[in-house]
């Protein structure tokens, strides 16, 4: 199987909220339950031209021509945050272990020191224990539990906060 990445493009709206769509189907681990997100187009292209405009990350990875997988890092916008971004992330399932996170990420690292990023951060449900394993073996470690964060068929659910330092020589920190 071929799989290529490349920077979403507004054409791409339809195709990118459909893998979304799916990724709510299969997962409990994603934010949106099935049938919650919006179906208004408008939203998956102002965040692929809000990523533009921005220069944010907004990744796909794709399949036979079909998007299977994104990872999206949003640059803080106040001073005070610019150094770090926040990532959101998700792989269809069928598509899970193949190694595209691991690609994902590294193209994030390439992005993220090219930009100038001192740090990246995320949240994972504690019980997504191969996404945290993806994530810890990229170089983020857990910061934080938010306890009863996420609520999931009544069952609170707690998040690990995740971070990963890209440290510069000229950075200061204090």
């Amino acid at each position: 199987m071929n799989i290529t990445y490349r920077t979403l493009e507004k054409k791409d709206a339809e195709s990118f909220w459909s893998m979304m769509t799916a990724l709510d189907q299969e997962t409990k681990f994603m934010l949106y339950e099935p049938g919650e997100r919006s179906q208004d187009l408008k939203i998956p292209e102002r965040m692929i031209e809000s990523a533009r405009e921005n220069d944010d990350f907004l990744m796909a990875a794709e399949a036979d021509g079909e998007i299977i997988g994104f990872l999206s890092a949003q640059k803080g916008k106040l001073r005070r945050i610019k150094h770090s971004a926040y990532i959101i992330t998700g792989i269809r399932e069928a598509y899970q272990g193949m190694g595209i996170g691991t690609e994902l990420f590294s193209r994030l690292n390439d992005w993220a020191e090219k930009t100038g990023l001192e740090r990246l951060e995320l949240t994972v449900l504690c019980a997504n224990e191969r996404a945290r394993h993806l994530y810890e073996k990229k170089g983020f470690v857990v910061e934080g539990i938010k306890k009863r964060s996420v609520i999931t068929d009544g069952i609170a659910i707690d998040e690990y906060y995740m971070g990963k330092i890209i440290e510069r020589k000229s950075s200061q920190h204090g």
